[in-house]
């Protein structure tokens, strides 16, 4: 059968696909007056605030009621302030201060932020269980281990950005926080029992739906316990039998980015997309590594192709766009007001300095010290050596981030070296040992339970310098290392801030 107009634009109508720039390429502009569904920003979007809500506002000239997404979790996974740091820390750290009232005002905060510039999805927050602290993807952008926990911060974080009408988006269904492999790059398997299920990885999402969350964003991963063949994003046993039948899910489904490994290297994009719609997907996220009109193309008459070919029910096809036409319609009818409007009589930059404000209150109380031994609080410049891996594709590789900066504010004259794993296996004693013979050491850390060099590092410098400090900016799994070890559950600029408060007497963390 022929692909007819009438069907290619009800596949663009199910398509958020991602674009390069700061403005809106030509090819965008048109697709979204033929029916596209909307656009995702990411880092590479976004500049000031100003100049995000003129993109938005562009954007909306060519459809007022698109879909604006944005993975914006605070913490180490921020879209916003991609090229600053965050200026409101982590679900990790969140999950550490445990307090819902906490979490749902950053929420609130973020989503008053979000709506000022126009947008009106945020595809958070990440409801995964980290059970494994070995997990490649998730660690600290999960609330915790605790199921519990998780799912009472995932509603509190549901309440505070939709507040704003901004929909809340619980990914990544039905959970990525027990597995060893990136999705981005391989298929994570979860090997969890039923029982084992409905027990920790959904019972975040449980408390999502109870909560009136408005997206599910699914995860590529092989769940063997629902489905041994598919993955999750291209199941009708998860995403229809579970999601919606199960759980009684009735929002937006949307899949994770669908060029990731875990899908398109058995089934490609196209193909990928028209299985996921099959499956029970309202919209499919394209664009962070593939982003331009060909790929738009592709899709769409892949989609089109698994219609006529009766692999993909029109009418699910036609159920799809009308979950996302509800989605939109939901957005516009709560607060929405430009950059340069005031809040409850106070002007925009006031409302932003307060979200600010407490985004750094939180930072303060998730710091945790352990082992103090009489160095602390820091008088003399230190010597700070960063010690920097790779991280996951989430988190921009550029975000600054560290503990030097804010502490040379604080003790002028600091002096910071950042090494990664090949310099750290050359450089210790040059670049860290002899700068700080004479002077405090400090050395920071990003999950350094999962990265040998970075413990054989530690244990060379503590070696040597056993009145070395240690600040864990990732996932604290051991805090017996230095003199004083500061875990500040997140990378964030508001923790490097609180990080060097604590080692300045400024701060009185938790011991």
């Amino acid at each position: 059968m022929k692909r007819s107009p009438e069907l290619l634009r009800l596949a663009d109508s199910v398509l958020l696909p991602g674009f390069e720039g700061r403005t809106p390429p030509d090819w965008l502009r048109r697709r979204l007056g033929e029916g596209l569904a909307g656009v995702v920003f990411f880092s590479r979007n976004v500049g000031t605030p100003s100049q995000l809500a003129e993109l938005t506002a562009a954007l909306r000239a060519e459809r007022p009621d698109l879909v604006v997404g944005i993975d914006e979790e605070t913490g180490d996974v921020t879209r916003l302030e991609a090229h600053t740091g965050s200026s409101r820390p982590g679900n990790y750290a969140l999950g550490v201060v445990d307090d819902v009232s906490l979490t749902e005002e950053i929420a609130r905060g973020l989503g008053a932020d979000l709506a000022a510039a126009g947008i009106n999805v945020d595809f958070a927050p990440a409801a995964d269980v980290n059970s494994n602290p070995g997990n490649p993807v998730i660690g600290l952008r999960s609330f915790g281990a605790d199921p519990a926990l998780v799912a009472r911060h995932t509603a509190a974080w549901v309440r505070g950005l939709q507040a704003a009408a901004v929909a809340a988006c619980a990914k990544h269904f039905p959970g990525h926080g027990d597995t060893a492999v990136d999705s981005h790059h391989g298929l994570p398997g979860v090997a969890a029992t039923l029982e084992q299920l409905h027990e920790v990885e959904l019972l975040p999402f449980r408390a999502a739906i109870a909560e009136g969350v408005r997206m599910i964003m699914t995860g590529h991963l092989l769940v063997g316990a629902y489905d041994s063949e598919f993955p999750a994003t291209l199941s009708p046993r998860i995403l229809t039998g579970l999601l919606r039948d199960e759980l009684g899910f009735d929002g937006v489904t949307i899949t994770d980015a669908v060029e990731m490994a875990a899908v398109t290297e058995r089934y490609g994009i196209g193909g990928g997309s028209a299985r996921a719609i099959a499956a029970g997907a309202d919209l499919i996220c394209v664009g962070g590594e593939n982003s331009d009109d060909a790929v738009v193309v592709t899709i769409r008459e892949a989609i089109a192709d698994a219609v006529t070919g009766g692999l993909l029910p029109e009418e699910r096809l036609a159920e799809a766009a009308r979950r996302v036409a509800e989605l939109t319609v939901w957005t516009g009818s709560g607060p929405s007001a430009p950059v340069t409007s005031t809040s409850a009589g106070h002007p925009a930059s006031a409302v932003r300095a307060a979200h600010g404000a407490a985004g750094l209150a939180a930072a303060r109380r998730a710091i945790r010290v352990t082992r103090r031994a009489g160095v602390l609080p820091l008088v003399t410049a230190p010597h700070v050596a960063e010690l920097s891996p790779q991280m996951n594709l989430a988190i921009d590789k550029d975000m600054p981030w560290g503990v030097g900066e804010p502490l040379s504010k604080l003790l002028p004259g600091t002096t910071v070296v950042r090494l990664d794993q090949e310099s750290a296996g050359t450089s210790l004693d040059q670049a860290v040992l002899v700068p700080a013979a004479d002077r405090p050491l400090v050395v920071v850390v990003r999950d350094a339970h999962r990265h040998a060099w970075q413990m054989a590092a530690l244990d060379r410098l503590l070696g040597a310098r056993p009145d070395g400090i240690v600040v864990e900016m990732g996932l604290p799994g051991r805090t017996d290392l230095g003199a004083v070890h500061i875990a500040t559950h997140g990378a964030a600029r508001v923790c490097g801030q609180a990080a060097a408060e604590t080692l300045t007497g400024h701060l009185e963390a938790e011991i």
